[in-house]
């Protein structure tokens, strides 16, 4: 469905995203792999403390498209192209309808899918056959969880982008991926005050994705075990799926 990414060799990869958790564990599997890194967060410092060589560093704020823009500015002048743009920025917070919080849900709602919007606006010229796009999101955006009011919807949007953007720009031969990951151990699930089933590293994460890379899906999602369970709850009809949800989540 999408080009099947074996050799990493001199491809032109950029991160937005990279300084933590998955994106990091990425960025350094990448660089072992011989991929050309542009690596993007907002603070140049985390960049820096990877010690990738030879990566080009782009701090930036997917919040804001000026800062984007001007990131993707410098690296077409220093490559004069890019093979393959994924979106690794995130933010999450656990919420339920009675500790509502709007302003932190828009902060939520406003990296983990309009940060995506900003940048596939800026990055949309640039792809080209053979190479593409790539959208971490999350097995939360399959159907609502407890928990999940501001984190869920967001990522559940950015399935449906992934969705949409790929029949417009698969028979063009430009790939589209979404990324779905279960449970991933980082700062952002250390707020979790439940058990976390099928919990990986960030490196397995990171296995995780090139390996998904290498089979040219549209969806890539870990681990098994968990995602395909999710999946097969996901069918369900809302009379069964809502109470069978309360049950295995004790919500």
């Amino acid at each position: 469905m999408n080009p099947k990414m074996t050799d990493w060799r001199e491809r032109r990869v950029w991160l937005v995203g990279a300084s933590t958790g998955i994106g990091a564990a990425l960025a350094r599997l990448l660089a072992s792999q011989g991929a050309r890194l542009a690596l993007s967060a907002r603070s140049v410092d985390k960049l820096q403390a990877l010690e990738i060589a030879d990566a080009v560093l782009l701090p930036c704020d997917v919040t804001a498209v000026d800062s984007l823009a001007a990131a993707r500015q410098v690296l077409q002048e220093a490559w004069g192209g890019i093979d393959l743009v994924v979106y690794l920025a995130g933010d999450y917070v656990p919420m339920r309808a009675d500790e509502f919080d709007l302003s932190r849900a828009e902060q939520v709602i406003d990296v983990n899918f309009n940060g995506a919007l900003r940048l596939l606006a800026t990055v949309l010229p640039d792809l080209r056959p053979g190479g593409g796009i790539a959208f971490v999101a999350s097995v939360a955006g399959y159907r609502g969880l407890p928990k999940a009011l501001c984190y869920g919807p967001g990522k559940a949007a950015l399935i449906h982008l992934a969705e949409c953007l790929y029949l417009d720009l698969a028979p063009r031969g430009i790939g589209v991926w979404v990324i779905n990951p279960g449970f991933v151990q980082t700062r952002l699930t250390a707020q979790n005050d439940f058990s976390m089933p099928a919990l990986q590293t960030p490196e397995q994460a990171a296995l995780a994705v090139l390996d998904g890379f290498r089979t040219g899906h549209f969806e890539i999602h870990f681990p098994k075990r968990f995602t395909r369970l999710l999946k097969l709850l996901s069918l369900l009809p809302y009379r069964w799926y809502f109470p069978l949800i309360r049950r295995i989540t004790g919500a």
